[in-house]
């Protein structure tokens, strides 16, 4: 059910689910006080519920029936039932809470989705780029940054990707968070004769360059800023606007991105 609502909307991030599981874990989060009780659930004002089922309806192309709609602690705020699951939902129904994120129903647009991508945006030009393995494809006009673990799998895929694409700059930095030898395998990278080259045949071909990795690098520099970055995954990109994308998208959507986030949205 979940998984079904969520492509009506774009990409729910874990963090709803994360959060979830941090209240479960802690003794007592989950209780509730006789006390602090919340006022008891109701149905539904008819006309409400009605103006409710008809826009889920609407948004889900009938797939789905709502069985019940009722009132919540909060003003405004309504509970409907789909099968056994539970979701909210605004007077107006033009916004849905699924797990904890907020969808615009009109749109599909993920808005916690969009505003977290502002809370994670960067400043690209604290990025130190004049460090990273640098790669013009083209004319190099679109750029882009990437961390990287040489164990990554995704990472791999993605890098196939970016070997295809024109008119584009890549700037990587490898980040080792994977694997015992995936620091082993970055300094080799980094310690070769002509590292973007070694690195591409490193994530492609899976070739270890043939060195003791013992060199003067910048991997401590580049793992300290993906961890001030709060980078906990790869591969992880930035886009000249600032804006983050986390994990492989396929290559049509990442064009899109690539293109769209490389200047500023106008103010």
């Amino acid at each position: 059910m979940f998984t079904s609502l969520r492509r009506l909307a774009t990409p729910l991030s874990a963090s709803a689910l994360a959060l979830a599981a941090m209240f479960a874990a802690v003794p007592g989060m989950a209780q509730t006080s006789a006390v602090a009780a919340a006022p008891a659930s109701q149905p539904a004002d008819p006309a409400q519920a009605e103006k409710i089922r008809t826009a889920i309806a609407n948004w889900t192309r009938g797939r789905y029936d709502v069985k019940a709609v009722r009132t919540t602690p909060i003003p405004g705020l309504f509970e409907i039932q789909i099968r056994t699951d539970l979701f909210f939902v605004d007077a107006q129904a033009r916004y849905i809470l699924i797990e904890g994120e907020m969808v615009d129903i009109s749109t599909s647009r993920n808005l916690t989705q969009e505003r977290m991508a502002e809370v994670m945006a960067i400043n690209f030009e604290d990025l130190p780029i004049d460090k990273a393995l640098k790669q013009v494809n083209g004319d190099g006009k679109r750029v882009l940054a990437v961390f990287e673990d040489p164990n990554c799998g995704y990472c791999k895929r993605l890098r196939a990707d970016l070997m295809a694409l024109d008119n584009v700059t890549i700037y990587t930095f490898a980040y080792p968070i994977l694997a015992a030898d995936s620091d082993v395998k970055s300094r080799k990278a980094l310690c070769a004769s002509e590292p973007a080259k070694a690195w591409n045949s490193l994530m492609l071909q899976g070739v270890v360059p043939d060195n003791t990795g013992e060199c003067a690098n910048d991997l401590d520099q580049f793992k300290a800023l993906g961890d001030s970055y709060g980078i906990r995954a790869t591969p992880t990109i930035f886009f000249p606007n600032g804006i983050r994308l986390q994990g492989y998208a396929p290559p049509s959507r990442f064009v899109e991105a690539l293109d769209k986030n490389q200047v500023a949205p106008a103010s």
